[in-house]
């Protein structure tokens, strides 16, 4: 077998076990994403967002539903990374993937593809979820859809591995979703449009890199947006170009992984 037959083997084998991972607990990985956004379907969407209104030009509930699968795609594949890698930290399986023939990008991409993986099937599970609240809902630009979330799914499953890297205990894995993701999620327009905050507020805004990533999904389902499409589009692959050097950087020089 050639060398690159062996990397082949190496990464399909590391991407088939991340898949296998989640898969095999699915009951603790994808059955709470679709409870969770059930509930913000109906208290939001059937119980509050009559009152609101229209957002937007768009009924309420249409307007967060793009909003809602990128938070559950965000957080599905960041933690799904996050913890994956912690875990072969900790229980020292690490050594086996850096003496294996396997180079440090292909077992980047086989921690990230997992992230993707969940995370593209959770936003699948939850837009399921969001037809039976609004049945009606069509998507208007499919490519820019499956593009975004795809990216996103990656950008942020490489943000789990950085932060797995660095991670010393297990409560070091929850503070980064915890403290930072979520509060900037639910600032990032999950809910709202910026357009309707004071001017102070809405540049405030503006400085929310999850602004950019929700607003650009909203654009390629819905075909609305507050911020410039091209714009956030280069951002997000920019952090993706920037992130992935980063972890191959980390890897290379074995910070947090050799002791």
């Amino acid at each position: 077998m050639n060398r690159r037959s062996e990397i082949l083997v190496g990464l399909t084998t590391l991407i088939r076990k991340e898949i296998k991972r989640f898969l095999r607990i699915w009951v603790q990985t994808l059955v709470p994403p679709a409870v969770t956004m059930s509930l913000y379907f109906v208290i939001f969407g059937s119980l509050i967002g009559p009152r609101i209104g229209s957002m937007d030009g768009l009924d309420y509930i249409q307007f967060m539903i793009p909003g809602l699968i990128m938070m559950s795609v965000i957080t599905n594949s960041y933690a799904n990374v996050v913890s994956s890698f912690y875990s072969v930290k900790f229980q020292k399986s690490i050594e086996e993937l850096l003496v294996s023939p396997m180079p440090n990008w292909a077992i980047l991409v086989g921690f990230v593809a997992g992230g993707v993986c969940r995370g593209v099937i959770i936003g699948f599970v939850v837009f399921c979820v969001s037809l039976l609240f609004y049945p009606a809902f069509t998507v208007v630009n499919p490519a820019l859809t499956i593009t975004v979330l795809f990216l996103t799914a990656i950008l942020f499953s490489l943000m789990g591995f950085i932060n797995a890297v660095f991670a010393d205990s297990f409560d070091d894995i929850s503070i980064i979703p915890t403290f930072v993701l979520t509060p900037l999620i639910y600032l990032g327009g999950v809910f709202y449009s910026i357009n309707i905050l004071p001017d102070i507020w809405r540049n405030i805004s503006m400085a929310n890199p999850m602004l950019y990533v929700v607003n650009t999904f909203r654009e390629g389902m819905l075909g609305v947006s507050d911020v410039s499409i091209p714009f956030a589009l280069s951002m997000i692959v920019l952090f993706i170009v920037l992130l992935s050097s980063a972890c191959l950087y980390l890897l290379n020089k074995g910070i947090g992984i050799r002791q």
